[in-house]
């Protein structure tokens, strides 16, 4: 399995590279996107060999690391959505650049993710959510995950 381009209404997700490094750490520069998930806005050269470890992949087979980042209309990058397949599940996550939050695209982008691993066979989406992230639960939601009580390392498993 391998990542592809696909589009949503406002949003294209392009199958990661290395060249977004640049652009991305502006993106994900402050401090506050860190809040709910721990670490810190990352270099561009930390960033890039990051990009470039996630486009190798995994080592372990029948793993997939599917890595976008969200391209709107503008020719602008505003973030990322990501998802680790194995076997007929996969966990996913987003990160939409603060100077883009509460415009929907998180919301558009996650519900874009997991209509396209649905038509790759993907049969079990699943992600985790700090307790007090409201604004990643009510993406999750959107996305037709549904909240469990399962807590893994302190956040909800969420699943469809």
């Amino acid at each position: 399995m391998i990542a592809t381009r696909f589009e949503t209404e406002r949003l294209a997700m392009l199958p990661l590279e290395t060249r977004y490094a640049e652009e991305m750490a502006g993106v994900l520069a402050a401090p506050e996107i860190y809040a709910f998930t721990g670490g810190e806005p990352p270099t561009v050269e930390a960033l890039a060999a990051r990009y470039e470890r996630q486009t190798k992949g995994p080592d372990r087979p029948g793993e997939y690391w599917l890595n976008w980042v969200l391209l709107q209309q503008n020719e602008t990058l505003v973030g990322y959505v990501q998802a680790t397949v194995t076997d007929d599940e996969a966990e996913i996550a987003w990160v939409v650049g603060t100077a883009w939050q509460g415009r929907g695209y998180a919301k558009e982008a996650a519900v874009g993710l997991v209509t396209w691993l649905e038509a790759h066979g993907v049969r079990r989406i699943v992600a985790l959510i700090h307790p007090d992230h409201a604004a990643s639960a009510a993406v999750s939601s959107a996305a037709g995950l549904t909240r469990t009580e399962v807590m893994q390392d302190g956040e909800y498993r969420w699943q469809k």
